[in-house]
Protein backbone atom coordinates (compact mmCIF):
# COMPACT_ATOMS: atom_id res chain seq x y z
CA UNK A 1 0.00 0.00 0.00
CA UNK A 2 1.07 3.64 -0.73
CA UNK A 3 1.00 5.55 2.05
CA UNK A 4 -0.58 9.19 2.38
CA UNK A 5 1.18 11.96 4.94
CA UNK A 6 -0.98 13.66 6.48
CA UNK A 7 1.01 16.35 6.94
CA UNK A 8 4.85 17.16 4.93
CA UNK A 9 6.25 18.40 8.26
CA UNK A 10 8.04 15.94 9.66
CA UNK A 11 7.96 17.43 13.18
CA UNK A 12 4.08 17.05 13.89
CA UNK A 13 4.63 13.65 14.20
CA UNK A 14 7.14 14.28 16.80
CA UNK A 15 4.91 16.34 19.46
CA UNK A 16 3.39 15.68 22.43
CA UNK A 17 -0.21 15.51 22.97
CA UNK A 18 -1.92 15.14 25.87
CA UNK A 19 -2.58 11.25 25.02
CA UNK A 20 1.03 10.87 23.88
CA UNK A 21 2.34 12.08 27.54
CA UNK A 22 5.77 11.39 26.54
CA UNK A 23 7.70 14.24 29.21
CA UNK A 24 5.98 11.92 31.53
CA UNK A 25 8.52 10.21 33.97
CA UNK A 26 7.31 6.73 33.56
CA UNK A 27 7.75 7.36 29.71
CA UNK A 28 10.96 8.45 30.20
CA UNK A 29 12.00 6.29 32.55
CA UNK A 30 11.01 2.68 30.06
CA UNK A 31 11.93 4.92 26.76
CA UNK A 32 15.85 5.09 28.62
CA UNK A 33 15.94 1.42 29.62
CA UNK A 34 14.78 0.21 26.43
CA UNK A 35 17.18 2.39 25.16
CA UNK A 36 20.05 0.82 27.01
CA UNK A 37 18.66 -2.75 26.19
CA UNK A 38 18.89 -1.90 22.10
CA UNK A 39 22.73 -0.29 22.11
CA UNK A 40 21.56 3.23 21.53
CA UNK A 41 20.83 1.78 17.92
CA UNK A 42 17.51 3.11 16.87
CA UNK A 43 16.23 0.68 14.72
CA UNK A 44 16.59 -2.05 17.59
CA UNK A 45 14.79 0.45 19.70
CA UNK A 46 11.87 0.76 17.52
CA UNK A 47 11.87 -3.04 17.88
CA UNK A 48 12.35 -3.33 20.84
CA UNK A 49 9.94 -0.67 21.75
CA UNK A 50 7.35 -2.02 19.36
CA UNK A 51 7.48 -5.51 20.82
CA UNK A 52 7.16 -4.94 24.10
CA UNK A 53 4.21 -3.23 23.62
CA UNK A 54 2.78 -5.70 22.08
CA UNK A 55 3.81 -8.38 24.03
CA UNK A 56 4.01 -6.96 27.28
CA UNK A 57 0.64 -4.99 27.23
CA UNK A 58 -2.05 -7.09 27.07
CA UNK A 59 -5.04 -6.04 24.99
CA UNK A 60 -8.02 -5.10 27.35
CA UNK A 61 -10.30 -7.39 25.31
CA UNK A 62 -7.86 -10.54 25.30
CA UNK A 63 -7.58 -10.48 29.15
CA UNK A 64 -11.22 -9.57 29.56
CA UNK A 65 -10.95 -6.70 31.58
CA UNK A 66 -13.17 -3.63 32.24
CA UNK A 67 -10.75 -1.05 32.40
CA UNK A 68 -10.13 1.62 30.25
CA UNK A 69 -6.75 3.56 29.56
CA UNK A 70 -5.49 5.87 27.03
CA UNK A 71 -3.05 8.08 27.97
CA UNK A 72 0.36 6.52 27.34
CA UNK A 73 1.68 6.98 30.37
CA UNK A 74 -1.89 5.72 31.81
CA UNK A 75 -1.44 2.46 29.56
CA UNK A 76 2.54 2.18 31.02
CA UNK A 77 1.20 2.62 34.19
CA UNK A 78 -2.25 0.34 34.36
CA UNK A 79 -0.27 -2.35 31.83
CA UNK A 80 -3.15 -2.76 29.54
CA UNK A 81 -4.89 -0.81 26.81
CA UNK A 82 -6.93 -1.68 23.32
CA UNK A 83 -5.51 -0.62 20.33
CA UNK A 84 -6.67 2.89 20.88
CA UNK A 85 -4.24 2.89 23.52
CA UNK A 86 -1.38 0.98 22.94
CA UNK A 87 -0.84 2.74 19.30
CA UNK A 88 -0.44 5.75 22.20
CA UNK A 89 2.34 4.20 24.21
CA UNK A 90 3.95 2.83 21.36
CA UNK A 91 3.94 6.84 19.76
CA UNK A 92 5.02 7.77 23.08
CA UNK A 93 8.13 5.78 23.56
CA UNK A 94 9.07 6.44 20.27
CA UNK A 95 8.80 10.39 20.21
CA UNK A 96 10.27 10.22 23.57
CA UNK A 97 13.90 9.37 21.87
CA UNK A 98 12.71 11.84 18.53
CA UNK A 99 11.32 9.75 16.46
CA UNK A 100 8.45 9.95 14.10
CA UNK A 101 5.46 8.06 14.67
CA UNK A 102 1.71 8.75 13.24
CA UNK A 103 -1.29 6.97 14.11
CA UNK A 104 -3.08 4.51 10.64
CA UNK A 105 -6.63 3.21 10.74
CA UNK A 106 -8.23 0.14 9.51
CA UNK A 107 -12.42 -0.74 9.53
CA UNK A 108 -12.63 -4.35 10.17
CA UNK A 109 -15.02 -6.65 11.74
CA UNK A 110 -15.21 -6.35 15.17
CA UNK A 111 -15.39 -10.39 15.16
CA UNK A 112 -15.78 -12.79 12.48
CA UNK A 113 -18.99 -11.54 10.44
CA UNK A 114 -20.49 -8.59 9.13
CA UNK A 115 -23.72 -9.05 11.48
CA UNK A 116 -21.27 -8.90 14.19
CA UNK A 117 -20.92 -5.35 13.54
CA UNK A 118 -17.81 -3.33 12.38
CA UNK A 119 -14.96 -1.34 14.47
CA UNK A 120 -12.06 0.97 13.90
CA UNK A 121 -8.92 -0.54 14.43
CA UNK A 122 -5.65 1.28 15.64
CA UNK A 123 -1.91 1.06 14.22
CA UNK A 124 1.23 3.10 13.99
CA UNK A 125 3.59 4.35 11.32
CA UNK A 126 7.18 4.39 12.10
CA UNK A 127 9.43 6.16 10.05
CA UNK A 128 12.84 4.86 9.88
CA UNK A 129 15.51 7.01 9.48
CA UNK A 130 18.25 4.56 8.33
CA UNK A 131 15.82 3.67 5.81
CA UNK A 132 14.66 6.64 4.89
CA UNK A 133 11.10 5.41 4.65
CA UNK A 134 7.82 4.81 6.77
CA UNK A 135 6.47 1.32 8.00
CA UNK A 136 3.44 0.52 9.80
CA UNK A 137 3.63 -1.37 13.01
CA UNK A 138 0.31 -3.08 15.26
CA UNK A 139 1.26 -3.44 18.78
CA UNK A 140 -2.57 -4.72 19.26
CA UNK A 141 -0.63 -7.78 20.74
CA UNK A 142 -0.59 -11.30 19.08
CA UNK A 143 -2.98 -14.57 19.85
CA UNK A 144 -3.90 -17.22 17.85
CA UNK A 145 -4.32 -16.15 14.50
CA UNK A 146 -3.20 -12.96 14.52
CA UNK A 147 1.04 -12.71 14.29
CA UNK A 148 1.94 -9.24 13.75
CA UNK A 149 6.05 -8.79 13.58
CA UNK A 150 8.39 -5.98 13.22
CA UNK A 151 10.06 -6.27 9.61
CA UNK A 152 11.64 -3.80 7.50
CA UNK A 153 11.39 -5.71 3.96
CA UNK A 154 7.16 -6.96 3.92
CA UNK A 155 4.48 -5.68 6.29
CA UNK A 156 3.43 -8.08 8.66
CA UNK A 157 0.47 -6.83 10.69
CA UNK A 158 -1.99 -8.67 12.64
CA UNK A 159 -4.93 -8.54 10.60
CA UNK A 160 -5.97 -9.04 6.94
CA UNK A 161 -8.24 -6.73 4.88
CA UNK A 162 -11.33 -7.96 3.02
CA UNK A 163 -12.55 -5.22 0.80
CA UNK A 164 -15.07 -7.31 -0.19
CA UNK A 165 -16.71 -7.63 3.15
CA UNK A 166 -16.48 -3.78 3.52
CA UNK A 167 -13.32 -3.68 5.45
CA UNK A 168 -11.23 -0.78 4.66
CA UNK A 169 -6.95 -0.46 5.04
CA UNK A 170 -6.82 3.40 5.01
CA UNK A 171 -3.32 5.09 3.65
CA UNK A 172 -3.22 7.97 5.32
CA UNK A 173 -0.66 8.80 8.77
CA UNK A 174 -2.04 10.91 10.93
CA UNK A 175 0.04 12.82 13.13
CA UNK A 176 -2.69 13.18 16.18
CA UNK A 177 -4.60 9.84 17.46
CA UNK A 178 -8.12 9.43 15.61
CA UNK A 179 -10.60 12.55 17.38
CA UNK A 180 -13.35 9.74 17.64
CA UNK A 181 -11.28 6.58 19.31
CA UNK A 182 -10.15 9.31 21.61
CA UNK A 183 -13.72 10.04 22.60
CA UNK A 184 -14.48 6.37 23.13
CA UNK A 185 -12.19 6.19 25.67
CA UNK A 186 -12.42 9.39 27.65
CA UNK A 187 -16.78 8.39 27.53
CA UNK A 188 -16.45 5.28 29.28
CA UNK A 189 -15.62 2.92 32.19
CA UNK A 190 -16.38 -0.37 31.21
CA UNK A 191 -13.94 -1.70 28.74
CA UNK A 192 -15.69 -4.79 27.35
CA UNK A 193 -19.32 -2.75 27.50
CA UNK A 194 -17.86 -0.33 25.48
CA UNK A 195 -15.97 -2.74 23.59
CA UNK A 196 -18.81 -4.76 22.26
CA UNK A 197 -21.17 -1.79 21.78
CA UNK A 198 -19.33 2.08 21.13
CA UNK A 199 -16.16 1.33 18.86
CA UNK A 200 -16.27 4.22 16.33
CA UNK A 201 -17.22 2.06 12.31
CA UNK A 202 -15.47 4.62 10.54
CA UNK A 203 -12.85 7.25 11.27
CA UNK A 204 -14.68 9.87 9.39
Amino acid sequence: MQLVYESPNLDDYLKELPEVDFTHPLIQQKAHQVYLDSNHNQVEYIKNAYEFVRDEIPHSWDIQSTRVTQKASEVLQEGEGICYAKSNLLAALLRAKGIAVGFCYQRLMLFDTPEKGYSIHALNAVYIESENKWIRLDARGNKPGVQAEFSLDKEKLAFPIHPELDEVDYPVIYSMPNEKTMKVLSEHTDCLDMYLNFLPERIG
